[in-house]
């Protein structure tokens, strides 16, 4: 697969299939491992609400949680220790590759869905061979009936409301945006997390014995000049924790006055990287972001974590 391909297909997944694929990268970095893998990609399409992946599963008798335990134990046998992830693995382009011609061609579809991924996965014999081996609950899938009747066997997924819309557009004559760049207003929910929001909502835990570090956080960001805080130290030792203390002051009012209003978005590397392939690319992502930054109604700081 070339570069250009490459970014232009990531862009290409529909709503299911790319958040499985941002989770699956979060996922990678959480259990360490070097490679965002389509075993990561396929645990998270496993565990999407009403996905097409839970609609085959079901329709050929699966047994979610054996596939989910043999999923685990499949990835705790992945090399682990990276500090950073170094790069989307090849047996996923591959799979978006065949999902797209599959999808565009055999079904007539605009957007790549999950459903169209385990079609080419049955039909590619090394991607087949790899996910046989995650477990012998896949077994139960056959290949050829998965094909003939994907549409039957998928109709009432949530994938099916995506992919009205996205022929609901193309009969409008919407225009993508070229080379798989968000439009305007999209890179920053695309390629970060509001953790101010998270706090708002009660995802991210009190934080214990951190004040003086955040304390010093504050006192940085009112200066005037050089108020770019750097946390320094090995992993583990609670930067993150830092930030997330942060974002709860922020969501409760406890920070000075001008800061009361801040959004803090942490901007996921790893996803912003993956698929970049293209020259210039990821500039171009990190150009859109940057611009989404500075046309927010409201002022935002971005946390980058492992720059």
């Amino acid at each position: 697969m070339t570069d250009i391909d490459r970014g232009n297909l990531y862009a290409k997944l529909n709503p299911t299939a790319y958040q499985a694929l941002e989770s699956a990268t979060e996922l990678c970095r959480t259990r360490r491992n070097p490679y965002v893998e389509l075993i990561h990609w396929l645990t998270r399409m496993v565990a999407a609400d009403d996905s097409d992946v839970q609609a085959i599963a079901l329709h050929f008798g699966l047994d979610l949680s054996n596939l989910a335990a043999d999923l685990v134990n499949t990835m705790d046998r992945l090399p682990r220790g990276a500090t950073s992830i170094t790069d989307v693995s090849h047996h996923i382009d591959q799979a978006i590759q065949q999902a797209w011609l599959y999808g565009s061609l055999e079904y007539h579809q605009s957007m790549i869905r999950t459903g169209h991924i385990m079609v080419a996965v049955w039909n590619t014999p090394d991607l087949r061979r790899l996910v046989l081996g995650f477990s012998n609950e896949f077994r139960k899938v056959d290949g050829d009936q998965l094909g003939r009747n994907l549409g039957e066997i998928i109709k009432s997924s949530a994938e099916q409301l995506h992919e009205n819309r996205a022929a609901a557009m193309a009969s409008s004559d919407a225009q993508p945006a070229a080379g798989g760049i968000p439009g305007a207003g999209e890179a920053l929910s695309r390629f970060a997390t509001n953790l101010t929001q998270q706090a708002r909502d009660g995802k991210i835990d009190p934080i214990v014995g951190r004040d003086d570090e955040i304390r010093q956080v504050v006192d940085i960001l009112l200066r005037r000049r050089q108020n770019n805080p750097i946390l320094v130290g090995e992993a583990g030792v609670g930067k993150t924790a830092i930030v997330e203390g942060f974002a709860l002051r922020l969501a409760s009012g406890d920070v000075p006055p001008v800061l009361r209003d801040v959004e803090l978005w942490n901007l996921d590397m790893g996803m912003l990287q993956a698929g970049a392939g293209a020259k210039g690319e990821f500039e171009n992502r990190l150009k859109q972001v940057i611009e989404d930054v500075h046309s927010s109604s409201k002022p935002i700081i971005l946390f980058i974590d492992e720059a």
